[in-house]
């Protein structure tokens, strides 16, 4: 079993190499859409991947357009804090793509937009927080997949 994790331009290393980690951990494969906030042999991405990163299952496109051309019959899911819908809600199969924005802005409008339906938020509890970490958002994704997939 596992998920397709996809970062969509993602800018902080240390994010991306928690991500990582995590897509090793719980099973899933890692896909990063370019461009990257830094070079895929950034020491600091490593760092937080520590040692597992040459293990994980690594995906890498040029463009958003690369992404979808190449994998446009797969199932996919967003994530934003735009989404209208709770991530419980999410119908999670095995290859099911999770797909995340970039941390300063989350993904791009047009994105949200065309794919309305299909665009979930994590619930946030606090007027003083507009969103979760990047990597965060993603490990509560991940394991609310594997619990509903594992009941």
């Amino acid at each position: 079993m596992a998920f397709n994790i996809v970062l969509i331009e993602p800018e902080i290393p240390m994010n991306t190499g928690n991500i990582g980690r995590l897509s090793l951990a719980s099973g899933c494969n890692l896909h990063l859409v370019k461009p990257l906030g830094f070079e895929i042999d950034d020491t600091r991405l490593k760092r937080a991947g520590l040692d597992y990163w040459k293990h994980i299952n690594l995906f890498i496109y040029e463009s958003i357009a690369d992404f979808y051309a190449k994998n446009k019959e797969q199932k996919m899911v967003y994530f934003s804090s735009h989404g209208e819908k709770l991530h419980w809600e999410i119908d999670y199969e095995d290859g099911l793509f999770l797909i995340f924005g970039k941390e300063s802005v989350g993904l791009p409008q047009s994105i949200v937009e065309q794919h309305k339906d299909d665009t979930y938020k994590i619930p946030l509890y606090s007027s003083h927080v507009r969103s979760l970490n990047l990597a965060n958002a993603v490990s509560v994704a991940v394991y609310e997949g594997l619990r509903s997939i594992n009941r």
